[in-house]
């Protein structure tokens, strides 16, 4: 039963998206990353781990380009079932990853998760309760019960749902941003 609640609106989610023109959710993409640039946890934050988007996901390639000079961005790469983290030196380290052919740093893996002081997370559906739902292969949340820094997941409005359907394995975030909110379920 969940595992087809998950299998339907990850279909709907897909359809809207395929419905908004790259070039509309790069822009839209700018509301979102702002959101975070105003966050007093990646204001103060020395490394932040981010992710580099696809074309159907939140824009990130201008976001970690801004940034990298004055923060230490981290960047996931696939390897087999697990997310392997590396630091972003800058275009001429990225290569194509053997997961889904996104561009990846290579490099040595980045193992002080300690010193990550906010992870920005995509995911296909999340909810005001901070809810995520992924793309079904657990590579964030397995990741993210790893962590103890803020987790952040980042949408597109039409990726919120009124509630995603989930289970004790699914990560929550603590915040979610989208074009217009700041979904939130910490104690501010």
């Amino acid at each position: 039963m969940m595992a087809e609640k998950k299998k339907e609106l990850r279909k709907a989610i897909r359809e809207l998206k395929k419905s908004v023109p790259l070039e509309e959710k790069k822009a839209r993409s700018g509301a979102i990353t702002s959101r975070i640039e105003a966050l007093p946890e990646f204001i103060k934050s020395d490394t932040v781990m981010v992710y580099w988007s696809m074309n159907d996901e939140v824009h990130t390639h201008d976001f970690i380009r801004k940034w990298a000079p004055q923060k230490r961005i981290i960047l996931p790469s696939v390897k087999g079932d697990e997310l392997e983290l590396r630091v972003f030196e800058g275009m001429e380290s990225m290569h194509p990853g053997e997961g889904f052919g996104i561009l990846e740093p290579v490099g040595p893996p980045f193992s002080d998760i300690q010193e990550i002081g906010l992870i920005i997370v995509p995911g296909v559906a999340f909810d005001p309760a901070c809810r995520r739902m992924g793309r079904g292969k657990a590579y964030y949340d397995k990741l993210l019960r790893t962590v103890s820094c803020l987790r952040v997941g980042v949408c597109f409005n039409f990726q919120v749902v009124d509630e995603v359907p989930h289970d004790d394995l699914d990560v929550a975030m603590d915040k979610v941003v989208s074009e217009s909110t700041v979904y939130s379920r910490l104690n501010e």
